[in-house]
C-alpha cells in the first residue's frame, strides 16, 4: 500500500458543541481505535486526548456477559480538513503515518461519517496497525483480461467494486486483480473461486464479483444457431 502522512493533535474538549466549532474552523474529529490492549483495573498514568475503554467481557451460562478483565485505549484527535483530501477523496488505499505530538504510529481509514445534506466529513474513525496482527480492509477490484463469453457477444458485470481483505497491513494489495479470460457467456465468478497467497477474502463465499451477461444480440445469435 500507499503511505499518507498526517499530523493530529490530542483532542480535550469533547461534545456536540466542541465538535461543531472544530469543524468551524476547518478541522475534523478523529478517534484512533485498536491500541495496545491492558488489564482492567489500570493502574498507569493515560496520555492527553486517550481514554480507556473496557472491552466487552465474556458470556456466561445465562447469557449474560461478566465484568470485562480487558481494556483498550482509544485516543481522541483532531485533524486538518485540508490536511485529509486526499486521503479521502480517493478509490485508492493507504497506510497512515500518523504523527502525534512527534510520536508516530500506522493506522488505517475504517470509517468516515458524513453529513447527509451537505456531504460535511463529521467525524473520522482511524484503526491502529501491527506488523503482527491482520486488519481487514475494502480493497477495490481490477477486472483484467477479455472474458470469452465478451468475445461470443455477452457483456461482462461487475457487482462488487470492493472485497473484503484479512491481511497484514504491510501485505495488503493496493487493488484485487481478477482475471477473466476464462470466463464464458452465462458465467459468474463468484468469492469462494478467489484464492490469494497471504490474503483472506472476508465476504460471502457465494457472493458474486462479476458476471457475463447474455445480451439481446447473442440470445438472438443463440437462438439462430439452435434453428
Amino acid at each position: 500500500m500507499k503511505t499518507f502522512n498526517l499530523t493530529a493533535e490530542p483532542r480535550t474538549a469533547l461534545g456536540k458543541k466542541a465538535t461543531k466549532a472544530l469543524r468551524k474552523e476547518g478541522l475534523v474529529p478523529v478517534v484512533l481505535n485498536g491500541g495496545e490492549v491492558v488489564d482492567l483495573p489500570y493502574s498507569g498514568t493515560v496520555a492527553e486526548g486517550v481514554k480507556l475503554v473496557a472491552l466487552p467481557g465474556k458470556k456466561s451460562v445465562n447469557g449474560k456477559r461478566e465484568e470485562s478483565k480487558k481494556g483498550i485505549f482509544s485516543t481522541d484527535l483532531v485533524v486538518k480538513m485540508a490536511d485529509i483530501r486526499k486521503l479521502i477523496y480517493t478509490p485508492d488505499i493507504f497506510v497512515i503515518d500518523l504523527n502525534i505530538n512527534g510520536t508516530s504510529k500506522k493506522a488505517v481509514l475504517k470509517d468516515i461519517q458524513f453529513h447527509p445534506v451537505t456531504d460535511e466529513v463529521l467525524h473520522i474513525d482511524l484503526l491502529e496497525v501491527y506488523d503482527n496482527k491482520p486488519v481487514v480492509m475494502e480493497v477495490p477490484v481490477q477486472i483484467e483480461g477479455h472474458a470469452a463469453g465478451v468475445k461470443a457477444g455477452g457483456k461482462l458485470t461487475l457487482s462488487m467494486k470492493k472485497l473484503k481483505v484479512k491481511a497484514i497491513y504491510s501485505q495488503m494489495p493496493e487493488r484485487v486483480i481478477i482475471n477473466v479470460d476464462n470466463l464464458e457467456l452465462g458465467q459468474s465468478l463468484q468469492v469462494g473461486a478467489l484464492h490469494y497467497e497471504g490474503l483472506e477474502l472476508m465476504n460471502a463465499k457465494n457472493a458474486v464479483v462479476c458476471a457475463v451477461q447474455l445480451t439481446r444480440a447473442a440470445r438472438g445469435a443463440q437462438a439462430t444457431a439452435q434453428k
